[in-house]
């Protein structure tokens, strides 16, 4: 008895469904999400490598990296997704890949100075303000957030956090 009525609930269902298309008419968008569901997607991800290591680096930075500006944060960010040594270190590790990244920026004092006007130029536009630009050889401006000294502080101890963890 159940069998049955369970045939005519699919009958009557599929009478239902046709009568809604016909109306209406088919889509493509009503095909794929007919499909979605069962094989359109099965297995994979809609969010790629690339996308998932960019989201743990940036979950990583906001836990790790002390900027109460806010604007080393985001050209970090900017300079991994765009970086070479990331490129060849791949998205499987996409801390150790950071690490390198930062390994970088440290030992290179011209990589790391443009990296350092490269986040006052953002500060300026985050706080639309004209940006502190330090000068080689100069002392420091004593408002500048960002300067070639305390930028490689704060990588070196962002770095000691990824060889902690």
């Amino acid at each position: 008895m159940n069998e049955k009525k369970n045939e005519a609930d699919i009958r009557k269902n599929a009478q239902i469904e046709s009568e809604i298309i016909a109306s209406r008419g088919y889509r493509l968008a009503d095909a794929i999400g007919r499909m979605g569901g069962e094989r359109l997607l099965k297995g994979t991800s809609p969010v790629t490598t690339k996308q998932r290591a960019e989201l743990e680096v940036e979950r990583y930075l906001e836990q790790n990296l002390i900027d109460t500006e806010g604007a080393l944060e985001i050209v970090l960010l900017r300079w991994y997704r765009t970086s070479e040594t990331v490129y060849q270190f791949g998205y499987e590790k996409p801390i150790a890949a950071l690490a390198a990244l930062i390994d970088q920026l440290i030992s290179n004092e011209q990589l790391r100075r443009n990296f350092v006007n490269d986040i006052d130029s953002q500060w300026g536009r985050m706080y639309l303000e004209r940006p502190h630009f330090e000068k080689p050889d100069a002392p420091a401006d004593p408002d500048d957030p960002y300067t070639y000294e305390s930028v490689r502080m704060k990588l070196t101890r962002l770095r000691g956090t990824i060889t902690a963890g």
